[in-house]
């Protein structure tokens, strides 16, 4: 049975509220009391009021409590690639090995266990919410309902054909009819998600730019990440992808642009101006050699910058810890400047800035009274992370997601790390994941060799 008033007892605890938040709270000995999904109070632990002193107690005493990441740019059923083509570029890991496998094998039971598989992985890694681009959005959808999380779903659209759609108006009708069965569920949020500007043409992305406007909905898409797409539209449009995209009306404050690599500073200016968000994802961005994106010059020029994991297939972790700690490395790198991403910012760029880049920064992103009890208890206690003198660096520096031992979904329990280092989750059985991992694996493995 799940309780529906407890409180949490924790060593430290990080709002992230941007509301009281200028001097980078870190709040020490101070409880959280939830109440059916949300957050009723934050109190010292002595100060627990007289309405609440009877509810169960979840000992946290060697932890730090922070809100729920916020992974956001993924393709979670890319999960069962994970390792399957490494150390290619971009165009011909996708040319070459990637569609040709989608081409084969992506289905509904494809994206359904991929989805299930990336699920567990990130709540396991203290991930409560991601935003997701991919083909069958329902199966999606229902690994994540069994899972508990929150999903962002991109509802995508191509200008050619997949074993998902025929034509761009397949995708659409079809994505638009996942969005009407699922719109009023508290734990599901769209958008489109025309996949980048080498693959939609004009006359798509300004249908769905209408669309997007008529339905509430925004647009998550792939921009700048290579040089190669650059120079691709300056052959075939005469322009950089930003300048075409923002002249068909996709640019705006309810877009998000995963990687953002390749952005010069008036580009910078211009996404600041017209208020669209960047999903920086630094591991994928190594990995495909795409290059190092100007992650603090975006956040100087004001750009709401969060941070994504792409699909398992070019990172192989869904793992928001590894991005934090190295995003704050490459920007100090890129800057030349020890300054340039300090770990509390790092650290809201994996909540609150993406809750804001989907809208969600009323009910998530943060440990604020009103707001959802998504939330992640990560224990520093252990040898490797002593001795401890700022837990918000330690975070980022210092820690990992083998460290996370609770997380909640609008106050579940959907994840717990065991005394003994076992790995628990509400509704999923961990053999059951193993076994669908390894199922997939021989399909894969035998058509691959």
């Amino acid at each position: 049975m799940v309780d529906t008033h407890f409180i949490i007892k924790a060593r430290w605890v990080i709002p992230i509220d941007a509301n009281v938040d200028a001097n980078h709270t870190l709040l020490e000995q101070h409880a959280v009391l939830v109440e059916a999904g949300q957050i009723k109070a934050i109190v010292p632990k002595t100060d627990i009021p007289a309405w609440a002193a009877d509810w169960p107690v979840v000992d946290c005493s060697q932890h730090v409590l922070i809100p729920g990441l916020i992974n956001l740019h993924a393709h979670s059923s890319m999960n069962l690639l994970k390792g399957y083509a490494d150390d290619y570029a971009l165009m011909p890991w996708l040319n070459e090995h990637i569609w040709p496998a989608e081409k084969h094998w992506v289905s509904k039971s494809f994206v359904h266990d991929g989805s299930l598989l990336a699920s567990a992985e990130m709540l396991s890694g203290g991930v409560t919410t991601f935003n997701d681009m991919y083909f069958f959005p329902q199966a999606t959808i229902e690994a994540v309902k069994r899972a508990g999380m929150r999903a962002h779903i991109g509802l995508t659209v191509l200008d050619f054909p997949t074993n998902y759609a025929a034509t761009a108006n397949d995708y659409i009708r079809l994505g638009t009819e996942v969005r009407d069965q699922y719109k009023t569920d508290p734990h599901i949020s769209f958008s489109f998600a025309p996949h980048a500007p080498y693959t939609v043409s004009d006359q798509t992305f300004e249908q769905i730019s209408t669309l997007s406007e008529q339905l509430n909905l925004g647009i998550h898409t792939h921009l700048h990440e290579t040089q190669a797409e650059i120079a691709h539209s300056l052959e075939q449009y005469g322009i950089r992808p930003l300048q075409r995209l923002r002249a068909l009306g996709v640019i705006g404050p309810a877009t998000v642009l995963a990687h953002g690599v390749h952005l010069e500073t008036q580009e910078l200016e211009s996404l600041s101006t017209l208020g669209a968000h960047i999903a920086h994802c630094p591991s994928s961005n190594l990995k495909l050699a795409s290059g190092i994106a100007p992650v603090a010059a975006a956040l100087r020029a004001g750009i709401n910058v969060g941070l994504g994991t792409d699909g398992a297939a070019s990172n192989n972790r869904v793992d928001m810890w590894q991005e934090m700690h190295t995003a704050a490395l490459l920007a100090k790198v890129a800057d030349q400047n020890a300054e340039a991403l300090p770990a509390y910012q790092a650290l809201e760029m994996a909540t609150l800035h993406g809750a804001r880049a989907l809208g969600l920064q009323d009910k998530i992103g943060s440990i604020a009274v009103g707001k959802q009890a998504d939330l992640v208890a990560i224990r520093l206690d252990d040898l490797n992370s002593l001795p401890c003198f700022d837990p918000i660096s330690h975070l980022v520096y210092v820690a990992g997601r083998e460290q996370v031992t609770h997380t909640w979904v609008d106050g579940e329990l959907r994840y717990q790390r065991t005394v003994d280092g076992q790995s628990q989750f509400a509704g999923m059985e961990t053999e059951e994941l193993r076994s669908i991992a390894l199922q997939w694996q021989l399909k894969l493995q035998s058509a691959h060799s």
